[in-house]
């Protein structure tokens, strides 16, 4: 008879992967023991081993939650109904809170990538390059010098990437410059730089 499953199944993954994310942010995903994830989430490994089959897949489980997340970010600001500027600005303001709000999963998504399966790794990667879509429309939309030449578009989009992918590093919410503030200032620039 199969086992069946708790009604808590969901909300102990949830904090297995939450654990985890600190755990694998602070000591590299290969520095981790399969008993230091135990430990980190207060269960046995046989326990853990209920909710995930691997290691790697409770690292895919964090990767997956976060990218998740700004891919549902990215396609909501993409369907409003807004010239392309104000959509790059939100976009950029959803992104800081997001990064900042989850900084062990932006740190790991940034860092893991690498030890995930193969066929793990082509979901994370399609997903980011879904949030990358967006940011290549909006700019074919507010550059059109830009829109018959995809492949200059790239640098453009990873630059607006790569203001704002590493302030988890940095930002302090507590500090002088807020994140709206931040976002703000990486979309000014992004905006000013891109040609007409």
């Amino acid at each position: 008879m199969a086992r069946t499953q708790a009604a808590d199944y969901d909300l102990r993954r949830d904090a297995i992967t939450s654990a985890d994310a600190a755990l694998f942010a602070k000591k590299g995903f290969l520095g981790a023991s399969v008993g230091d994830v135990s430990a980190a989430c207060s269960m046995t490994k046989s326990l853990i081993y209920h909710y995930f089959p691997s290691k790697e897949d409770i690292l895919f489980a964090v990767m997956w939650g976060h990218v998740s997340n700004l891919v549902q970010l990215a396609n909501g600001i993409a369907a409003r109904q807004r010239p392309a500027d104000e959509q790059l600005r939100a976009l950029a303001r959803a992104l800081m809170q997001a990064y900042n709000g989850a900084q062990a999963q932006q740190k790991i998504l940034l860092n893991e990538l690498d030890n995930l399966p193969l066929e793990k790794r082509a979901l994370i990667v399609k997903a980011q390059r879904d949030v990358m879509a967006v940011v290549d429309k909006l700019v074919v939309e507010q550059s059109h010098s830009l829109r018959d030449w995809p492949r200059q578009r790239v640098p453009y989009v990873m630059m607006f990437f790569g203001m704002l992918n590493w302030t988890h590093t940095w930002f302090n919410r507590a500090g002088a410059v807020s994140e709206q503030q931040v976002a703000d200032i990486a979309a000014d620039m992004f905006l000013q730089g891109l040609p007409h």
